[in-house]
C-alpha cells in the first residue's frame, strides 16, 4: 500500500475530553481549523470568542452532531457516537416551544429517554422520583408541576440543566446558559455550575468573561483556530488577537478585571 498509516491517536482514555488537530467545514466555509485542546477529570474550562468563531460547532463536534473534516476527539477515550450516557448537554437555545403544554417535570424526564426509550414506554414512579430529585438539586424543586410557558428565563435554563444531569454524566458541556437570563439568575447558574463541577468535568461556552475568569480553572479562545489554551489570567494582546479590537471588560453592567496586571508607561 502506498498510502499512510493513520497517526494513532495520543489521548489518554483517563482525560474527561481530548481534541487533537480537528476542523471541521461548513460546506468550503472552515469553521474549526486544527483545534487541539486537553481537559482533565472534573475540571472546569471555560470557551469564549467571537460569534461565529466555531465555539458551539466545537460542542457539537463533541457531540457528534457535525463531523469533522480531520482530527480526532476522545472523550473518556471514547469516539463521539460511542459515549452513552457520558456526556449531559445544555444547548444555547432548547429546541422546545415555550407555549407548548408540557410540565418542567415531564421535560426533566424526556432526559431520561435517552437510557430507557423503548415503543409505548411508561415512566415509572422511579422515574418521576428521578425528576422531581434532580429538581430539587438544581433549586425548582417547587416548580415541577409548573407549565413552562410561566418559567423566568433563569427558571427555565435550570431546569434544561436538570435535564441534562438525567443521564448521569462525567461531562458536562453548556452552551451560553446564562443568555437573556437577568443578572441574579446568572449567579444563581455559576453557583450551581461551580457546585455540579466537584462531581463532574465542566465545558462551559459563554461571552461573559467575568463568569470565566472568576469560576472556570482554565480558558480557550477560540475564533476558528485556538488562540490561547491556559489558565484564566488573560491579557490585551490575546483579546485583541481573539476579537480583533479592543474589548471593554463589563460583567453584570459592572467594570472588573479579569486581565493580568500589566506596567503602564508613564505620559509626559
Amino acid at each position: 500500500m502506498n498510502g499512510r498509516r493513520p497517526q494513532p491517536s495520543l489521548c489518554d482514555a483517563q482525560e474527561a475530553l481530548c481534541v487533537e488537530n480537528l476542523t471541521v467545514y461548513y460546506g468550503q466555509t472552515p469553521a474549526l481549523e486544527n483545534v487541539s485542546l486537553r481537559v482533565r477529570d472534573r475540571q472546569y474550562l471555560g470557551i469564549i470568542g467571537p460569534n461565529g468563531g466555531g465555539k458551539t460547532t466545537l460542542l457539537r463536534a463533541i457531540l457528534n452532531l457535525v463531523l469533522p473534516a480531520s482530527g480526532t476527539i476522545r472523550v473518556y477515550g471514547k469516539k463521539p457516537g460511542e459515549t452513552g450516557g457520558l456526556i449531559g448537554y445544555v444547548p444555547q437555545y432548547a429546541g422546545l416551544d415555550r407555549a407548548f403544554p408540557i410540565t418542567v417535570r415531564e421535560v426533566v424526564l424526556t432526559g431520561l429517554t435517552k437510557r430507557t426509550l423503548t415503543p409505548f414506554y411508561r415512566f415509572t414512579p422511579a422515574d418521576r422520583d428521578t425528576a422531581d430529585a434532580l429538581l430539587e438539586k438544581v433549586k425548582i424543586g417547587a416548580l415541577a408541576r409548573r407549565q413552562i410557558a410561566s418559567l423566568s428565563g433563569g427558571e427555565f435554563q435550570k431546569m434544561l440543566i436538570a435535564r441534562a444531569l438525567a443521564v448521569r454524566p462525567r461531562l458536562l458541556l453548556l452552551d451560553e446558559p446564562t443568555a437573556n437570563v437577568d443578572p441574579s439568575s446568572c449567579d444563581q447558574i455559576y453557583t450551581l455550575i461551580e457546585e455540579l463541577n466537584a462531581k463532574m468535568t465542566v465545558v462551559l461556552v459563554t461571552h461573559d468573561l467575568f463568569a470565566v475568569s472568576s469560576q472556570v480553572q482554565k480558558i480557550a479562545c477560540l475564533n476558528r483556530n485556538l488562540v490561547y489554551h491556559d489558565e484564566t489570567g488573560l491579557d490585551e494582546d490575546t483579546l485583541h488577537r481573539l476579537y480583533g479590537c479592543p474589548v471593554d471588560l463589563i460583567a453584570h453592567g459592572v467594570p472588573h478585571r479579569v486581565l493580568r496586571e500589566h506596567e503602564r508607561e508613564d505620559t509626559p
